[in-house]
């Protein structure tokens, strides 16, 4: 694993919301604004961008957590931008907080945990859950 980041190092992931992204379950929609579940999807893929790159070759990192406090929505075709700053970074273990803004509003606070596990540990897990 690289380690070419420390707590406070911060990374940017700007997303347009789509219909895909809308507050939809199998009942039907709920509301035509950004869903909550896309929201913690893309707060954890904003952090992932750290993981992207410390991982080495044979490693992969996996979710550890997710916790989301949904202030305010986001509308289709608005542009939600979440920064991920890095809080904890100790050995393998990668945690963020994470905002997403549209314009100056807060939409949500976020915090993410990821590992950085090697492949074959992970797979071998994964086979024993068979």
């Amino acid at each position: 694993m690289k380690s070419p980041f420390r707590p406070g190092d911060k990374k940017t992931y700007r997303k347009i919301v789509s219909e895909n992204d809308i507050a939809r379950f199998e009942s039907g929609t709920v509301h035509e604004v950004y869903g909550t579940f896309a929201l913690g999807r893309d707060a954890e893929w904003s952090s992932r961008l750290f993981v992207l790159e410390m991982k080495e070759e044979d490693e992969e990192g996996i979710g550890t957590f997710l916790n989301i406090t949904h202030h305010s929505p986001a509308l289709l075709g608005q542009e939600v931008v979440f920064t991920a700053e890095i809080t904890k970074l100790e050995k393998n273990i990668i945690d963020c907080r994470v905002t997403a803004m549209v314009g100056g509003r807060l939409i949500a606070e976020c915090s993410t945990g990821q590992k950085i596990i090697k492949k074959e540990k992970l797979n071998l897990l994964f086979e024993s859950l068979k």
